[in-house]
């Protein structure tokens, strides 16, 4: 009886100890959670969430005209024959920088060789006959007129003679400028002719670029102009150059006019035939702007979290924000921000709209103020 009794008085009193702790976790709930002064939500702490800033400042843009562009040597041709004929000799290798009236292949040449030996002969023997001629006339043996008759077989026998090897010339292919060789298929014995493609020459220690432009362009852009290409090939490096000229005649399907600049090109990176990325600036502007990391995009809206005045300390206040161009890092906003407001500068995946949050700029919050604004500028 004595042992049952016992129990009882043990039970009602472990049920009286957790009554009491019950009633103290309550009591004591606002302090640890974020209701009384000095928690996480209170008026005097603001704990959220440290986040970093980002200040709205002005900032330079650039108005520019992008558009498709393709590479071309500064001068390009196909190395073709004047005629149907046999490859004797190949004298280049393919990638081969050559000087101009380098040789390159050699033609069969025949007729051309025995051409040049028959003229030779008429020569030799036009200034024999001329010279007897003449010395007969000086002489008064023979009347003068036989001698300016030598005279001139010889000079037809000289043009004869230098026709001939004018065609023995043609036989070897020369590179009519300097430049870079491409490949070819061409060996000694292959018969080519006026449309088979020998090898091909580029000129490529400047490139120029054709790419079209607006007509209503065409009184902003003029010679001279600077210009930036870029190709996918070289990620995002870019070039440098100046629209060399415009085309006198507008697309009448396009409405555009055809622009070509040059870009130098030491070293021979950009190729004939590449897809150049073409910007033209047309002026510098200034607006507001903030970094890229800083706005979030939901189908064709942005927003930017304002870190405002909450009942119980700051708060990410989501905003609605009008964007423009996009560069450096920075996005151009041009409304539903004014300049110096501070805004969350990075992970608004992990925020909320209203959430507490803690400047990185406050006192006490981890990081400091330094890094988040120096990420902002």
């Amino acid at each position: 009886m004595i042992k049952r009794h016992f129990f009882l008085v043990a039970a009602a009193v472990l049920v009286g100890l957790m009554a009491v702790a019950a009633v103290m976790r309550i009591a004591f709930a606002p302090e640890e959670g974020g209701g009384g002064p000095g928690g996480r939500g209170g008026p005097g702490g603001g704990r959220g969430q440290a986040v970093a800033v980002a200040v709205v400042g002005e900032r330079e843009f650039s108005d520019q005209l992008r558009v498709l562009g393709v590479a071309r040597g500064l001068r390009s041709v196909n190395i073709t024959a004047p005629a149907s004929e046999l490859i004797t000799r190949v004298l280049f290798r393919d990638g081969e920088s050559v000087r101009a009236g380098q040789p390159l292949v050699e033609l069969q040449a025949r007729e051309e060789d025995a051409a040049i030996i028959e003229a030779r002969a008429r020569v030799a023997q036009a200034e024999r006959d001329y010279e007897r001629t003449n010395a007969l006339a000086e002489r008064g043996i023979a009347p003068r007129v036989l001698a300016e008759q030598a005279l001139s077989d010889l000079e037809v026998a000289r043009a004869g003679l230098e026709a001939a090897q004018a065609r023995l010339g043609d036989r070897v292919i020369r590179a009519p400028f300097g430049g870079v060789l491409g490949l070819t298929t061409i060996t000694p014995g292959t018969l080519v002719g006026p449309n088979t493609v020998i090898t091909t020459l580029d000129d490529v220690s400047t490139i120029r670029v054709d790419f079209p432009i607006p007509e209503r362009f065409v009184t902003v852009l003029r010679p001279g102009t600077p210009i930036t290409a870029s190709a996918d090939a070289f990620g995002g490096q870019s070039f440098g150059g100046r629209i060399a000229l415009l085309d006198t005649r507008v697309d009448e399907s396009t409405r555009a006019v055809v622009a070509r600049a040059e870009i130098p090109n030491p070293g021979g990176r950009i190729r004939p035939g590449m897809s150049m990325n073409v910007s033209v600036a047309q002026g510098v502007r200034t607006s507001l702007a903030v970094p890229e990391a800083a706005v979030q995009y939901e189908g064709e809206s942005a927003f930017v979290f304002r870190i405002a005045a909450g009942e119980r300390g700051t708060v990410a206040q989501r905003v609605e924000v009008e964007t423009g161009a996009v560069e450096g890092g920075f996005v151009e906003i041009l409304s539903g921000v004014a300049a110096g407001d501070r805004l969350v500068g990075s992970g608004l995946n992990r925020i909320q709209p209203g959430a507490p949050v803690t400047p990185a700029d406050q006192p006490g919050s981890r990081g400091g103020a330094a890094p988040a604004k120096a990420a902002a500028r």
